[in-house]
């Protein structure tokens, strides 16, 4: 290889972010909130799920059949509907149909990535942390097909 693409190799390498490792404690407390937010609609425990939720959080999901005058139609849930709907117990399930699981996407300083699964739903959070709390701040979920 001659110097100058060498060179070259070298300055393009130094530009990559550097993956830095997570602090486990980090995946641990991004897990909670996660868990907070899904074990808490199958407890139907209103004030677990409002702890995990940003006050602007941003709900939202596909919608199956969109209006045909509204190709990109999304399904809208804020912050107060969803804590409301956990409060009527929507969600609500016994403990031994908790299929769920939560793994973190990416982490990079107070933004983490968040998938939560369950049988009828899968989620993909943005997260945020503020001080040493982190919170889901959007939400994009999608109904798992029944069988």
């Amino acid at each position: 290889m001659r110097l100058p693409a060498l060179i070259l190799c070298l300055f393009a390498l130094s530009a990559l972010p550097a993956q830095a490792e997570t602090d486990p404690a980090t995946i641990k407390a991004i897990e909670a909130t996660a868990y907070d937010y899904v074990d808490g609609q199958l407890e139907g425990d209103a004030a677990r799920v409002a702890r995990a939720l940003h006050p602007d959080l941003a709900k939202r999901a596909v919608r199956a059949t969109p209006d045909k005058d509204e190709l990109l139609a999304l399904r809208r849930m804020s912050k107060d509907e969803l804590v409301e709907l956990t409060r009527q117990g929507v969600l609500k399930t016994p403990k031994e149909q908790w299929n769920r699981s939560v793994r973190v996407l990416d982490v990079t300083g107070t933004v983490a990535v968040a998938r939560v699964e369950t049988p009828w739903f899968v989620d993909y959070f943005h997260m945020g942390r503020f001080g040493d709390r982190w919170v889901i701040v959007n939400a994009m979920w999608q109904p798992k097909p029944r069988n």
